[in-house]
């Protein structure tokens, strides 16, 4: 089942944010994992725009982050749409 809920888009977010979103769905229908690198990887705009979107799923619990390394990768997970607020 794809991960994309049409809900994102009737939420405020701005385009960026909302691209991020497609982003991580797309990468977690892969099965790739999400992290910053890997968005990175497809991100077409600065990084400072990706933490900002990222910033802002995580405050909504849309995305939440599950491990920071020591090499500072960062790395998430969807949340069920129940659980976004």
């Amino acid at each position: 089942m794809p991960s994309m809920n049409q809900k994102i888009f009737e939420m405020g977010f701005s385009v960026e944010t909302v691209s991020v979103y497609l982003l991580c769905c797309s990468l977690a229908d892969s099965d790739a994992r999400i992290s910053v690198k890997n968005l990175l990887g497809v991100w077409n705009a600065t990084e400072d725009e990706l933490n900002k979107g990222l910033n802002a799923l995580e405050d909504r619990n849309i995305l939440i982050r599950t491990v920071s390394d020591q090499e500072g990768n960062v790395f998430y997970r969807l949340a069920e749409f129940k659980d976004w607020v």
